[in-house]
């Protein structure tokens, strides 16, 4: 199999290295946190009671965009909690402290830290951290992907029927075509699972535990390490990226390649209007 060109004049391999290490350090931190979660002060962003964060959701993007700053300056960042910065740059780093705060502050353990790397404004590297379950899902381009050291690979399903989906959705628009894609989904014998993290869910995906996933808005954080993944094992995902996909966010889609067209047969234009 040959591998795509390494982007020149880039240390990816250090990149790459912190990522891991960081999103594990970062769990490790956020598991301080969640073990006296009911001293944590939680608030609600915007009115919206579906999506909250705490000061752990904080503290932990602090430490990771602290210590990636000072190994490498020159690199640009999206966060959930902190906003953006430097989005010129050749390297830009999407973090998700907390993907799945919710789960998080009510006892859950379905959270973890997502780091995604873009490079020449395209995914190139990820780590997803759950801590609960001690599980570091890992990619990069051309590297493959793994769950700690064991190799990634989606599902072989041709039908819905044969495996189980993740769906979700948010008080975001959009949230009118879940139902519609659930009601679909269980008319052809298929079956939805719901774990409140887009990132694990996507890592599920190309992990292999689940055949699909789709979230009728997604935001880049809960998605860019995961897409990594996929790209390394063969899964599809919709053309999320579109119309300022990074900061604004998109409906999500991704599947293993035989389930994806009927996965957004179901979803319909929706998916990439």
């Amino acid at each position: 199999m040959s591998h795509p060109a390494e982007p020149l004049g880039l240390d990816l391999d250090a990149r790459y290295a912190a990522a891991c290490e960081l999103a594990q350090a970062a769990a490790e931190r956020g598991m301080t946190y969640y073990r006296s979660r009911n001293e944590l002060t939680v608030m609600h962003k915007g009115g919206d009671m579906q999506d909250v964060v705490s000061i752990a959701d904080k503290a932990l993007e602090d430490f990771i965009r602290a210590e990636l700053l000072t190994r490498f300056p020159e690199d640009g960042f999206v966060g959930e909690e902190g906003g953006h910065a430097n989005l010129e740059a050749r390297c830009v780093w999407v973090i998700d402290p907390i993907d799945g705060t919710r789960c998080f502050v009510n006892g859950l353990h379905n959270w973890c830290v997502s780091i995604g790397l873009m490079v020449d404004g395209k995914p190139y590297l990820g780590a997803i951290a759950d801590p609960n379950h001690q599980e570091l899902f890992r990619g990069r381009i051309g590297h493959g992907a793994f769950v700690n050291d064991t190799p990634l690979q989606v599902h072989p399903a041709q039908h819905v029927r044969e495996g189980v989906v993740g769906a979700g959705t948010t008080h975001r628009p959009g949230k009118e075509n879940f139902l519609p894609f659930v009601q679909g989904l269980l008319d052809e014998g298929g079956m939805f699972f719901r774990n409140g993290s887009g990132a694990l869910m996507t890592a599920y995906v190309a992990a292999g535990r689940l055949i699909g996933y789709y979230e009728t808005h997604l935001k880049s954080w809960d998605c860019l390490a995961g897409v990594v993944l996929l790209a390394e094992t063969g899964g599809r995902i919709n053309d999320f990226f579109r119309n300022d996909g990074l900061l604004e966010g998109n409906p999500f889609l991704a599947a293993c390649p035989g389930v994806y067209e009927q996965l957004a047969e179901l979803i319909g234009p929706s998916l990439d209007a």
